[in-house]
């Protein structure tokens, strides 16, 4: 998980190696938690920053993401050739209710980290808790209103300029013939203009995930399932499971979904659709970050959109709760995983997600789901 990542930052990079200060390392860990993207990605991107520049944040980027996406992208592959044999199918029948179990624990540290005895941030992280379980989709203003009223409650004061995203991506060419095979995904050869909804859906994903790469989740599944309608639900939760069963960060599986929907081409521009904002807010913010760092306003405002984001994550697990724990095996599965989550802090993911997997299979199995 991101926690983990970042302490290992600060022991391999600052305490073994001696690469940074400790001075460096918080100042990178306060942009983190106040800029959005995952945590570990933008504390990563601002060490390499710090050490040489752009060039740094650019060879951290693609030393961070790489194996991990390479990976995702060899699972993909496999999953669209071999997930309609029956015991892949039911692999991801054990797996789906131990990715909801994951997503309840993250939720649970999630609170604790953020949330603590604040009413205030209770209350918004119940609102919105309730909208994406509600309306199965996040809806960006709630988000973004949740930031703003502590800003106003607890900002001290109002002033200052809003900043968007430029959008310079239209001056870019998507070449007009391309090979079948790179762009192939579940439905065929996708076209020029899926893969410009790719890129610009999964870069504006990018800008609103804070903290843990679970925030992301409720997002993807309102434009991926409900509003481009790439992949189904089942196919989705199997997209989340790819993602924890994989090292490296949560939000690395825009990848499969990008390679179910439009091939290898579609998982390299989700990628880096996804993690270019974190990439230039790094580059951008960084030199004045230091004039920020301790701004009420800017403390404020992320505190609001902080807690959405963990109230988003608990919504969605109800949403895809409801897909994935189907009967009571996968209910079982689902509350074992969680109970052994919380009374072993020390558990890989991984590790429980492959045991459910089996489970799923041996279910399966002996409910003649697999025969034939």
């Amino acid at each position: 998980g991101p926690i983990a990542l970042v302490g290992y930052m600060q022991r391999d990079l600052v305490e073994q190696r001696g690469w940074f200060s400790e001075a460096d390392y918080r100042e990178g860990l306060a942009l983190a938690q106040l800029a959005p993207g995952p945590l570990a990605a933008q504390l990563a991107f601002y060490l390499g920053w710090v050490r040489a520049g752009v060039a740094g944040a650019t060879v951290v980027g693609l030393a961070f993401v790489l194996p991990s996406f390479l990976m995702v992208l060899a699972l993909s592959v496999a999953y669209l050739r071999f997930g309609g044999l029956a015991w892949m199918q039911g692999a991801f029948y054990g797996i789906g209710a131990a990715v909801i179990a994951i997503i309840v624990r993250s939720v649970v540290k999630l609170s604790k980290l953020t949330l603590a005895r604040d009413a205030l941030l209770w209350g918004v992280f119940a609102v919105n808790a309730l909208v994406v379980a509600w309306t199965e989709s996040e809806i960006l203003w709630v988000f973004v209103a949740s930031g703003v009223l502590l800003l106003v409650l607890r900002g001290g004061w109002l002033g200052g300029r809003g900043a968007g995203v430029g959008q310079t991506l239209g001056m870019l060419a998507m070449p007009a013939a391309l090979p079948a095979w790179l762009t192939t995904g579940l439905h065929g050869p996708a076209g020029s203009d899926v893969l410009w909804q790719i890129l610009w859906f999964f870069f504006k994903g990018g800008a609103v995930v804070f903290g843990s790469g679970l925030a992301i989740v409720p997002f993807l599944y309102g434009g991926v399932v409900e509003g481009f309608g790439w992949l189904t639900e089942r196919q989705f939760i199997d997209a989340v499971a790819v993602s924890m069963i994989t090292p490296g960060p949560v939000v690395i599986t825009v990848a499969f979904i990008g390679y179910l929907t439009a091939g290898p081409l579609g998982a390299i521009i989700a990628a880096l659709g996804v993690f270019l904002p974190v990439y230039l807010i790094t580059i951008v913010a960084a030199p004045y970050f230091k004039r920020v760092v301790g701004n009420r306003s800017v403390k404020a405002f992320v505190q609001g959109v902080t807690a959405a984001a963990t109230g988003a994550i608990a919504g969605a697990a109800f949403v895809l709760g409801r897909r994935a724990v189907i009967d009571l095996p996968t209910l079982a599965i689902g509350l074992v995983t969680l109970a052994l989550l919380l009374c072993f802090r020390k558990i890989p993911e991984p590790a429980v997600i492959a045991v459910a997997g089996i489970a799923g299979i041996l279910l399966r199995l002996d409910a003649g789901g697999l025969r034939g």
